[in-house]
């Protein structure tokens, strides 16, 4: 089993473009599935409630950990966090990373998700699955949103 996530796609827009639907809390939510509450900040919980239908009783979570502007945004969450009755608080996280690339035709953007070998086996193999479909209908969801939101 992999201990990591890596999606890839070649968006059509320029690098300003997709670093904003990535790091504006606004439009993240808007193609991510998520209602947050408020701006990303490096070393701040972001929170919110999940939109996507059946998940809506979830709590959305990350602790924002890297901003560099155009190039790189990243944050920690406990994967596949959605069962109400389980307390996720004390396990160990994994940690998701935007990375951001011109290319000749816009820009290449670099999803991974990196740390599954930490979660509890009991959990591992389900939060792999489940993030794996998740971070795959993601990328088509921010590639569909950029190109509807120039």
């Amino acid at each position: 089993m992999s201990d990591r996530i890596e999606k890839e796609i070649e968006l059509r827009a320029p690098v300003s473009r997709v670093w904003r639907a990535v790091t504006d809390y606004r439009e993240f939510g808007a193609w991510f599935g998520v209602a947050l509450e408020g701006p990303f900040a490096p070393g701040q919980e972001a929170r919110g409630r999940i939109t996507h239908p059946g998940y809506e009783h979830v709590v959305w979570r990350a602790t924002v950990k890297e901003m560099q502007p155009e190039r790189l945004f990243s944050f920690t969450w406990h994967p596949y966090a959605v069962d109400p009755n389980a307390d996720y608080a004390t396990e160990p996280t994994t940690l998701i990373e935007f990375r951001l690339e011109p290319t000749a035709t816009g820009t290449r953007l670099s999803i991974t998700e990196s740390g599954f070998d930490e979660i509890p086996p009991e959990r591992r193999a389900e939060a792999l699955r489940m993030n794996d479909q998740g971070w795959a209908q993601q990328i088509i969801n921010i590639r569909d949103y950029v190109a509807q939101h120039p």
